[in-house]
């Protein structure tokens, strides 16, 4: 094909690509319906032109063509990988509907891990009641009194001795002790998914336990009224990260026909937007307990609707929130 009939052919797709070029390149703001289609086209339009200008080299065109579709391909590349920021409307995107789309898409792990979970603390938490010393089998004897010291109505406030005496001090502190637990439940799943339904069934062990000693002892006004507020975030939390942790350990487990690390590293891409909201809201399950939680001043009446208004949060978000494309 000579070079006439080349140009010929291929023109209008230069054109279309340099149109969209000068579109990105506008700082006049473009319609949802031009960014869709400028978005869904461009990649292809980028793919083209490469070939057309390797075919214009290999073929020695002239000068001239090989430098208008060279600067066609340089202005292209910065706009096809050029740093994207996150802005205001890529959170309100990810808040509204990814995160609450990829916890249904992944449903049946999160299940898994709600079984393993509260089917461990409920199970403990009723053995306790039945055999109360079956406490100590996870808890020393001073780790339990330091426990019941914490919950002691006669506290100036509630749960951990602020001993800096600050609720930010504290804030930390929280954050620090959630996300741990949290990213320990997930990335322990790359050991087959063992790790994950360890921390699961330990934690769930662990607070069923203590909630079913601290009831017994009679600590129900100090210790309910503490965890009732954060709870739903902090053990829902617990529970997306556990999902996560099985997700990666059924790839490893299960790779299919891909390389074992390929279908980690696909099934951990596909779960970020969990761990990314799963992230948040342990550090707003920190923020609750820190700074509403330990207060003593709410009747205990208020706290328990504040924290049944949470739960009730979370369902319809999780329920009903990112339906639809």
């Amino acid at each position: 094909m000579n070079q006439h009939a080349f140009e010929a052919r291929y023109e209008p797709s230069w054109a279309e690509l340099e149109e969209a070029i000068r579109a990105l390149s506008s700082r006049r703001r473009k319609s949802r319906r031009d960014a869709r289609r400028i978005g869904r086209e461009f990649p292809g339009l980028y793919r083209r032109l490469c070939h057309h200008l390797a075919l214009a080299r290999a073929r020695r065109y002239s000068l001239g063509l090989q430098q208008h579709l060279n600067r066609l391909a340089l202005e292209g590349h910065r706009h096809l990988y050029r740093t994207r920021t996150v802005g205001l409307a890529a959170l309100v995107q990810f808040v509204l509907h990814d995160f609450p789309a990829a916890f249904r898409r992944h449903g049946r792990y999160v299940a898994v891990s709600v079984l393993l979970f509260g089917g461990s603390g409920l199970g403990m938490g009723l053995a306790v009641q039945i055999q109360p010393d079956l406490v100590y089998s996870l808890l020393e004897p001073h780790e339990v009194s330091a426990v019941e010291a914490m919950y002691d109505p006669e506290n100036r406030v509630l749960g951990r001795e602020r001993e800096s005496a600050t609720d930010v001090a504290m804030f930390g502190f929280y954050i620090y002790n959630n996300v741990g637990i949290g990213f320990q439940t997930f990335a322990s799943g790359l050991l087959f998914g063992i790790g994950s339904i360890f921390f699961l069934c330990f934690n769930g062990l662990f607070i069923g336990a203590l909630a079913s000693h601290l009831t017994s002892a009679g600590f129900t006004e100090t210790f309910w009224p503490f965890v009732v507020g954060h709870s739903s975030l902090e053990l829902t939390a617990i529970v997306i990260f556990g999902a996560v942790g099985l997700m990666i350990g059924f790839a490893a487990a299960a790779p299919g026909r891909k390389k074992r690390w390929h279908a980690i590293r696909d099934r951990a891409a596909d779960a970020m937007p969990l761990v990314y909201g799963g992230s948040a809201m342990l550090v707003g399950a920190a923020f609750v307990e820190a700074f509403w939680s330990s207060t003593t001043w709410p009747p205990i009446g208020v706290k328990y609707l504040v924290g049944g208004i949470l739960w009730l949060a979370l369902i319809v978000y999780f329920g009903l929130l990112g339906r639809g494309s």
